[in-house]
């Protein structure tokens, strides 16, 4: 089984660690994103595993086999490695046909007439592109390019394929039907996925787990609702969700048994946490809380007025001014919502989460607000 294990593997490019003692094990069948802003190291992560990059130290294992080992002195090149790599450009041979681009590889491995044949035909079409065989690369859309281009990666039977932002070049709708074709693939072909992003939507919805890096660091290694639901620091929280989470500085007034009065500046908020937490009077914190835990109703007990208003047919984000502190929230339906309006807001949801006000940012609770 095609399992990927890094230990410790780090990659500095002129003193600075682009990929900081990462450590990882992506199961056999898994589907993985690598998610992250730019410059936090998950293409440089992507091209180790693949071998077109070498770590300065650390060991990765591929299916059992050490493909590189700094200590050990080991370091298999990428054709020996038994990976697939897509590219961001689809680096299709643009004076090949569909059918001649898919067939390259397979030539060169010299596999008989026969037997390309039957691999290229149940590539077009797993890939749905049997009727552009004949056509070159620039007479096809982007997203049929997209799918020659799997499919030439796919030729070779690699249990594992490795993509590097592979949909970033087509447009938004596009990108969806893209998304979908991707996942069922990925069941179909019966491999491990390897995929970098920076779109935290494509993530949460392509991945059976998602590595968040930051700086070269691993935030998070988790499937994509408990990341979303229970993000391990404020880092996480505020990069996983669209729109981005509400991040509000606070200060423990006071301690009440296990709950907590927290003052915002703009009043106070009691905090009932979900475990046993040990925080103290006085400590600064921060309060993260999704715009979908905020309910705009009558019944709210914070006045509030809306600073702006943007629909999109199916839900509407709100960002509300509550005595100067700027929040956003989501409105599912077709409700209308003007500038000044006044509205009075609550919260709905027991994933209300508190992080150390520090650099690390580490969630201590999640609980209900009143």
């Amino acid at each position: 089984m095609p399992e990927i294990i890094l230990k410790n593997v780090t990659k500095t490019f002129d003193h600075t660690n682009a990929v900081d003692h990462l450590n990882l094990v992506i199961k056999d069948r898994e589907f993985i994103t690598l998610l992250g802003p730019s410059g936090c190291g998950k293409t440089t992560t992507l091209r180790m595993i693949a071998g077109l990059e070498t770590p300065t130290s650390g060991e990765i294992i591929i299916d059992g086999q050490t493909v590189f080992s700094s200590e050990k002195g080991i370091d298999v090149p990428p054709q020996k490695r038994n990976v697939g790599f897509l590219f961001q450009n689809y680096a299709l041979w643009p004076h090949m046909t569909v059918l001649q681009n898919i067939t390259f590889g397979l030539e060169n491995l010299k596999w008989d007439k026969k037997r390309i044949e039957e691999r290229s035909s149940k590539l077009m079409e797993m890939m749905q592109i049997e009727e552009y065989r004949d056509r070159y690369p620039a007479e096809l859309s982007g997203g049929q390019q997209q799918r020659v281009a799997i499919a030439r990666t796919l030729a070779t039977g690699p249990r594992i394929l490795l993509m590097d932002e592979p949909l970033s070049n087509l447009d938004a709708k596009l990108r969806m039907e893209m998304r979908s074709e991707l996942k069922r693939l990925h069941i179909e072909t019966d491999s491990t996925f390897v995929y970098v992003t920076h779109d935290q939507l494509e993530a949460m919805t392509l991945a059976t787990r998602i590595s968040l890096m930051k700086k070269g660091k691993l935030q998070q290694f988790d499937a994509p609702l408990t990341v979303y639901n229970r993000p391990a620091n404020a880092f996480t929280a505020d990069f996983i969700g669209n729109p981005s989470i509400n991040l509000i500085p606070v200060k423990v007034e006071q301690i009440e048994g296990r709950n907590a009065i927290l003052g915002t500046g703009v009043g106070k908020l009691h905090f009932h946490p979900l475990e046993n937490i040990e925080i103290k009077a006085g400590e600064d914190l921060t309060l993260g809380i999704r715009p979908e835990n905020i309910e705009i109703s009558d019944e709210g007990c914070l006045d509030a007025k809306v600073y702006s208003a943007l629909p999109s047919g199916m839900e509407t984000v709100v960002k509300l001014d509550v005595q100067g502190l700027i929040l956003t929230a989501v409105v599912f339906g077709d409700s209308e919502f003007h500038m000044n309006d006044k509205v009075k807001i609550r919260f709905r949801s027991r994933k209300n989460h508190l992080f150390r006000h520090d650099e690390e940012g580490r969630r201590i609770a999640s609980g209900e607000l009143d």
